[in-house]
């Protein structure tokens, strides 16, 4: 085990025990046939880590993903990721790109969302754009349901979920850190809008 940790560094389950233990959450070892998990609490809500893998056929491909249900009592959604060639075509050609007033933000993000003066009043939050940008790669949103072919599940009518994605498997404490202190802050302000409930959703993941 001390070659391999050697020569690739420590393991997932290492990075993420730190992690749950850094946060106050539970670590849920998967074993070998089994997906490991973190579930940390934030006021109501649980806020959960772990991976899965989609299979293209000939090879596949692991996300990691972090995910929060929450009462969305209004159906308020967003999307932000991060610009690319694609996006500036995609704008060019008449893709929703809402802008926030930070010049830097703007240039480095595509944001888009179901009404905007409130995607505005969001990303006004000057804490969540800095843990936003902090986010090397970064696909945050919010979803209605989760994706059912690939093993997701409906919610409840007023019950929606903060949602990350990345490609890869994510071995950075500090990072993950970050990420949970993105959904804690985000939760936190669709609150003071009115755009959450700070009830518990009744979802388990």
């Amino acid at each position: 085990m001390s070659i391999l940790r050697d020569l690739f560094g420590p393991s997932r389950d290492e990075i993420w025990q730190q992690f749950a233990a850094g946060v106050g959450g539970n670590m849920t070892e998967g074993g070998f046939w089994g997906r490991s998990k973190v579930e940390a609490a934030h006021g109501q809500w649980i806020i959960t880590l772990d991976t899965y893998t989609v299979s293209t056929g000939k090879s596949s491909v692991t996300y990691t993903r972090m995910r929060a249900p929450y009462v969305n009592p209004e159906g308020f959604q967003f999307t932000v990721y991060r610009r690319g060639i694609f996006s500036d075509i995609g704008k060019w050609l008449g893709m929703q790109d809402v802008e926030v007033g930070d010049p830097q933000f703007d240039q480095d993000f595509i944001l888009k969302g179901n009404d905007e003066a409130k995607v505005r009043r969001l990303f006004a939050d000057a804490k969540l754009r800095e843990l936003i940008s902090a986010q090397p790669t970064i696909h945050f949103c919010v979803k209605d349901d989760e994706d059912r072919f690939w093993g997701g599940r409906n919610f409840p009518p007023d019950v929606d979920e903060l949602y990350f994605r990345v490609t890869g498997v994510i071995k950075d404490v500090d990072r993950l850190k970050l990420l949970y202190d993105l959904f804690s802050e985000t939760l936190d302000e669709l609150c003071r809008m009115g755009a959450a409930y700070e009830k518990t959703p009744g979802v388990t993941l």
